[in-house]
């Protein structure tokens, strides 16, 4: 099942896509819960099916918005997840957390955080304040979400508490990230989440096989295969449940492969005017402009 939080006719709407059909169904949801979509997987997780509300409508006459309103927690991030991406990261001389080229690959999970104002909707602009920042680089991520909440959830049950998954670019200043020697005010400047363009249940897809690519103005940065994940899903959600209990509708990305800016000689940043689109196969394709 793919769950979409989108605009149309001048109303906010939670519905059911089928891309084959080329077409979203609106569902009867709760429009006055927090959060519409996490009512919604609570709902679906209680055994309650989901109930059609009005007539298909042509997936591009709607504007999509970020699938999750507003997560409970921040927006939980895993750092240099991919070796090729790890080195590159090393060599850059932005990487506070590494002790030198011997120490590029971490031996467990690095954890940040972006603010969940950062969260924006797969089309929508990214806005950077050039006054504070110069170097805003891109990183296409494949993010899953959390159904059934959990404590010190071991590997093997993981897949009972996620739930979907769904495409993040976790935009980051790196000049911010450099300047205050750790990562949180460089990734949550306000847009600098883009997510969506919809949830896509974990049953639909084999996340250990994915494959995802980015493109700056159509030219190819970024792709890798899932695969290649040095923590995989199961390994981050036993990591970070271990401190916190995981709840329904939170979000965490799960890092980036080799191709972000900075790891060019010399980098390239993100420019006023840019496009940035991310796909992961099966996923869908989130793409957005740099203003």
């Amino acid at each position: 099942m793919k769950i979409a939080r989108y605009v149309y006719g001048g109303a906010t709407l939670v519905g059911r896509v089928d891309p084959d059909a080329g077409s979203v169904t609106p569902l009867d949801v709760d429009h006055g819960a927090p959060d519409v979509v996490i009512d919604l997987i609570e709902r679906l997780l209680a055994g309650a099916a989901p109930q059609d509300a009005g007539q298909a409508m042509p997936l591009d006459a709607v504007t999509w918005l970020a699938p999750i309103v507003r997560p409970r927690k921040n927006v939980l991030c895993i750092g240099k997840n991919y070796r090729e991406h790890a080195h590159e990261f090393n060599r850059s001389g932005f990487d506070a957390s590494a002790r030198g080229a011997a120490d590029a690959i971490p031996e467990a999970p690095i954890v940040f955080t972006k603010a969940p104002c950062s969260v924006v909707g797969a089309h929508a602009d990214i806005v950077v304040p050039w006054e504070l920042t110069q170097q805003v680089d891109y990183e296409g991520e494949l993010g899953i979400v959390i159904g059934r909440p959990g404590r010190a959830i071991p590997a093997e049950s993981a897949w009972q508490h996620v739930f979907a998954c769904t495409i993040v670019n976790d935009v980051t200043a790196r000049d911010l990230q450099a300047r205050h020697r750790q990562w949180h005010l460089g990734k949550s400047i306000d847009t600098f989440c883009p997510m969506g363009p919809w949830l896509t249940t974990v049953d639909e897809v084999d996340v250990g096989n994915l494959t995802l690519e980015c493109r700056v103005n159509g030219e190819l940065r970024q792709q890798a295969s899932t695969r290649d994940l040095i923590f995989d899903v199961p390994a981050i959600v036993a990591a970070i449940s271990a401190s916190m209990t995981l709840e329904t509708g939170d979000v965490i990305a799960t890092g980036t492969p080799a191709g972000v800016g900075i790891g060019f000689d010399p980098p390239r940043f993100l420019a006023r005017g840019d496009r940035v689109e991310v796909t992961i196969s099966g996923l869908g394709r989130i793409e957005n402009r740099v203003v």
